[in-house]
């Protein structure tokens, strides 16, 4: 089992960090780019101010995973995983990479966040609770909280940046921002890997009940890039206790979310600092989903 000491946040001076997310740090290291998964968790858009163990081993992991059995459906953007193979310029910070990034191609990135919906939960269910639809999708009638959708919908949504809240947009819009023909692209791509997820974790007894995806342009080739069916861009509940009508049980992030709903806290930074408790059942939900999934343990 993994007994690496948390790490909240890199310091790499032989490396140019260009990005600072709410969860990964982004090196520029010359041709390509390094992707370190820090244990960083932000919930509402805000970074908690502590660390959850094994977060972000389990994140790159599980990206390496799935991108290594999609890519028959689309290129990505992964190179290596092996600190051996980065540049010589990462070879004293080994204790910050190893098991936790990977070099990747550089991309230029559309400005679109791909949601995949299968069952309708969080914004969704808001916004079918007040327009009968999602993004402008007309839905049937009488849905109940956490139903399955008679088919997967895409629900685009704006790319915000750190600290602001996502939009949900229609399809139209994201046709208006990157052209009909890649906003085709876009929505079947990810339908088509939103479908393969859900039939390799329906078969493990996990529902994905919605996930996000962004791509790019890397040799002008549309590709993958970011993160793919991780449990902090999806919403992953066992098979066995899913039942319509409730938010069912999760194996992901939201476990903290419906923590820090217990609290009186306005969802504005500073986060509220986690108790050991919150932060051991949250690590705990990681390294059992990617042991679901991958038959591997961390």
């Amino acid at each position: 089992m993994t007994t690496q000491a948390p790490l909240m946040e890199t310091n790499i001076p032989s490396a140019k960090l260009i990005g600072r997310g709410k969860v990964r740090d982004i090196y520029d290291v010359g041709e390509n780019l390094l992707i370190i998964s820090t244990d960083r968790i932000s919930a509402f858009d805000v970074i908690m101010p502590n660390p959850i163990p094994v977060k972000g081993i389990v994140l790159n992991n599980l990206s390496i995973f799935w991108m290594k059995r999609t890519d028959h459906l689309v290129p990505n953007h992964f190179i290596t995983s092996s600190p051996s193979e980065y540049p010589s310029i990462l070879a004293d910070h080994a204790h910050q990479v190893q098991g936790r990034s990977m070099l990747v191609k550089k991309a230029k990135v559309f400005p679109v966040e791909c949601v995949a919906r299968g069952y309708i939960i969080g914004s969704g269910w808001k916004d079918y609770q007040r327009e009968g639809s999602i993004c402008g999708i007309p839905l049937p009638a009488g849905l109940r909280l956490a139903d399955k959708l008679p088919e997967p919908i895409f629900t685009p949504s704006t790319k915000a940046v750190l600290g602001d809240h996502d939009e949900n947009i229609s399809f139209g819009q994201a046709k208006d921002l990157v052209g009909e023909a890649t906003a085709n692209w876009l929505r079947d791509t990810t339908l088509q890997l939103y479908l393969f997820g859900s039939k390799w974790a329906e078969e493990r007894g996990i529902i994905i009940a919605d996930t996000k995806f962004e791509f790019g342009l890397i040799d002008d080739v549309p590709s993958l890039v970011d993160e793919i069916l991780t449990p902090d861009s999806s919403r992953f509940w066992p098979v066995d206790r899913y039942q319509p009508g409730i938010s069912p049980p999760s194996l992901d992030k939201q476990f903290l979310r419906d923590y820090l709903e217990t609290l009186e806290w306005n969802k504005t930074a500073p986060g509220p600092a986690l108790p050991e408790e919150i932060i051991h059942k949250t690590s705990e939900k990681y390294r059992s989903l990617y042991q679901i999934l991958t038959g591997e343990t961390l």
